[in-house]
């Protein structure tokens, strides 16, 4: 069990696909740009969803990211956040909105 205060460290945001490419050195990575708002520039974020979704797909979609999450390098390459998803046996859905927000809202 967290507290509250800990879940309230949680920065979840929204953020808008731009552009998707494979990640060159693994099967089931694809590399995210992201638009979070208010930044001058685009984010990214390595994520394992490959097996689940194409790029084309993903462009445009608004998706629920950690924002404040530390940036790690998965197989050589930098990501700056992390996407949300729910997994069953078979499926993974990505987390998004029920109606377009402006990216960089935050999930309260």
């Amino acid at each position: 069990m967290i507290s509250i205060e800990d879940f309230l460290r949680v920065d979840l945001r929204i953020a808008v696909i731009k552009h998707v490419e494979p990640h060159p050195n693994a099967d089931k990575l694809l590399i995210l740009k992201i638009d979070v708002g208010d930044e001058n520039q685009e984010r990214q974020i390595v994520a394992g969803i490959k097996n689940y979704y194409s790029p084309e797909e993903l462009i445009g979609k608004q998706i629920v990211i950690v924002n404040n999450l530390a940036p790690s390098v998965i197989r050589g390459i930098e990501s700056q956040g992390m996407l949300l998803a729910a997994k069953d046996t078979e499926k993974l859905a990505i987390i998004t909105t029920e109606k377009n927000v402006q990216p960089g809202s935050r999930i309260q």
